[in-house]
């Protein structure tokens, strides 16, 4: 076969098959040197302008001025929580795609998004809560709690566990936790102005302690997705494939979900809601490498914090001295960079 396959001029399926893999990596090398790029001119650029041989002087040397103030307790533990974020926002968009096969599957449809809101709303209005880190350790709750909720809800009955009943009890809970949001906002004006800063995702004003806070559970989920790429791949194939390919179905679900929980509500717990990152960069992934998992995860990781970082770093510098929130950006930008690619028909579906 090898030798037919010479001699029409093509290559041996091994050496296909190498090249592809060879390919990949070199482009997921090249991911990483630009997201590298892009953590460096976050760094860089910001409200005070200041050289880049300063910044890259204090980068090295925390001499105690107020350059190195600003770089070290400003910028860069705002630059690696908009890394930490990202990945987590990209690798639970993958996730949730993969799990449900649905490629306009988000991970807000499982109600996480919406249960960190709703437990920043009832830590504002009812519980005194102000700071950055009680909204945190809040919202990490609540998006837990829905998920679990969610997940309860869709395993009620004699039917087994399917991404569509969880979809649908997520939308469920989703309603219920926004009409719930809206009537103690608009009956508490204060909580209302103290909540809509949060509810518009941000990065600004992330010490590193908010980065500490976060870092182990999205490091955790982050490293469960990753993974998960190789039971995801014979979860593509069907039930009764993946079963004799040794995939344990109910157990890949569940962890899945157990990591978009953890993903996702530890993200919008440090952030805010940001959207677009988790529904559009998984597509861009497989648009580069395809429906394999094993690709599609690591490749979603290094994107979405290359394209939150860059967003942040737009709404620095279009009104500045003001600034916008990286999740107003990534909205403006991310629906026509969603609706080309829906145009282009080149969705490739996990």
């Amino acid at each position: 076969m090898v030798e037919v396959l010479a001699t029409r001029g093509g290559s041996p399926p091994r050496t296909a098959r190498a090249r592809g893999i060879a390919l990949r990596a070199g482009g997921l090398l090249l991911a990483v040197l630009a997201l590298a790029v892009v953590c460096l001119l976050s760094v860089w650029f910001g409200l005070k302008s200041i050289p880049f041989a300063d910044i890259w002087s204090v980068l090295w040397h925390n001499d105690g001025s107020a350059e190195a103030v600003i770089v070290h307790e400003l910028r860069i533990p705002r630059t690696l929580l908009g890394l930490l974020v990202g990945a987590a926002l990209g690798l639970s968009g993958a996730l949730m795609q993969a799990l449900s096969r649905n490629a306009l599957a988000d991970p807000g449809l499982l109600g996480v998004t919406m249960g960190a809101s709703t437990a920043v709303v009832i830590g504002i209005a009812f519980l005194g809560v102000s700071g950055t880190t009680g909204s945190i350790v809040l919202g990490f709750a609540g998006a837990a709690i829905a998920s679990l909720v969610v997940y309860v809800l869709g395993s009620t009955g004699r039917a087994a566990v399917t991404p569509d009943r969880l979809i649908m009890a997520g939308a469920a809970i989703t309603a219920v936790l926004l009409a719930f949001n809206t009537a103690v906002l608009l009956l508490d004006p204060a909580s209302f102005n103290q909540f809509r800063y949060w509810n518009a995702g941000s990065l600004a004003g992330r010490r590193m302690d908010v980065v500490t806070v976060v870092a182990p559970f999205l490091g955790a989920g982050i490293l469960l997705a990753l993974g998960l790429a190789r039971p995801l791949n014979g979860l593509a194939l069907g039930e009764e494939t993946g079963r004799a390919l040794g995939v344990h179905m109910g157990r890949t679900r569940w962890l899945g979900a157990l990591a978009i929980t953890v993903l996702c509500g530890a993200a919008t717990a440090a952030a805010g809601p940001i959207s677009f990152l988790g529904l559009a960069v998984p597509h861009l992934a497989r648009l580069l490498v395809g429906a394999d998992q094993r690709w599609v995860l690591p490749f979603s990781a290094v994107l979405a914090p290359m394209l939150l970082l860059g967003a942040d770093i737009l709404g620095r510098l279009l009104v500045a001295p003001a600034e916008l929130a990286v999740g107003i950006v990534t909205a403006f930008l991310g629906a026509p960079v969603f609706l080309a690619l829906c145009r282009r028909r080149k969705l490739v579906h996990s």
